[in-house]
């Protein structure tokens, strides 16, 4: 009887596709279980909660990402870039992830002009937001901002916060060093070389898109900042 062959990521595809399942209803299901402990249950519990919820969301964003990664690899994720609202993009971002920063008491807003239009992938460009929003979130004080402007024929977006900003050594290192796994802290660099390979997938008139990180903004804290042509 002749076994079929299996591609192995394929299968690798297909449990992370399951796994994203279910951790979508887990986080309905923990975000239920939060308002109906409002009031219930004192402050740090509701705090750590709120936590948890972050973590889950956290989690099923990097099994986006890595499923994002396979279809890109494999030639068969539906690009599609078109020209998209940034202001409206922005609020959308902040709007989905405002419930888990409002656990940990973070204010998050967008500075950018209604009239701001630019050519990307909605989905993607989304996702390296979400991942920068991540980011922020586990570094800032309490305050995270999104600033977007066209500069040099080119759309910059900033993902700003209060916090301590990035060490020097982080600031020499190029981004394609920074892909790699930190078993010190746990890293893995999947948020960022998927940040990294989405804006280089943007490109126009001989321009390609990229990455940087730097000290300073608004709040002379940490500053991820994604440039597009």
């Amino acid at each position: 009887m002749h076994q079929e062959d299996i591609d192995f990521s394929d299968f690798i595809a297909s449990s992370i596709h399951d796994m994203k399942n279910s951790l979508n209803i887990q986080v309905g299901f923990l975000e239920e279980l939060m308002e109906e402990c409002r009031g219930k249950i004192g402050e740090p519990m509701l705090s750590q909660l709120g936590h948890t919820i972050y973590e889950v969301s956290r989690m099923n964003v990097n099994l986006i990402q890595i499923l994002s990664l396979y279809k890109l690899g494999k030639s068969i994720y539906p690009i599609d870039i078109a020209e998209q609202s940034v202001n409206e993009v922005l609020k959308e971002v902040v709007l989905q992830n405002q419930t888990a920063m409002g656990y940990k008491g973070i204010t998050a807003s967008v500075v950018c002009d209604e009239d701001c239009y630019w050519y990307f992938d909605r989905d993607l460009v989304t996702g390296v937001l979400v991942n920068a929003l991540n980011n922020a979130y586990n570094y800032t004080k309490d305050k995270i901002l999104i600033v977007a402007n066209v500069r040099d024929g080119m759309l910059e977006v900033r993902v700003e916060d209060n916090g301590e900003g990035y060490p020097e050594e982080m600031l020499q290192e190029s981004i394609a060093v920074k892909k790699g796994v930190s078993f010190a802290s746990g890293s893995t660099g999947l948020g960022l070389y998927f940040s990294s390979r989405v804006a280089g997938m943007h490109k126009n008139a001989g321009k390609h898109g990229y990455l940087s990180i730097e000290n300073g903004g608004t709040y002379n804290g940490g500053c991820f900042v994604l440039r597009l042509p």
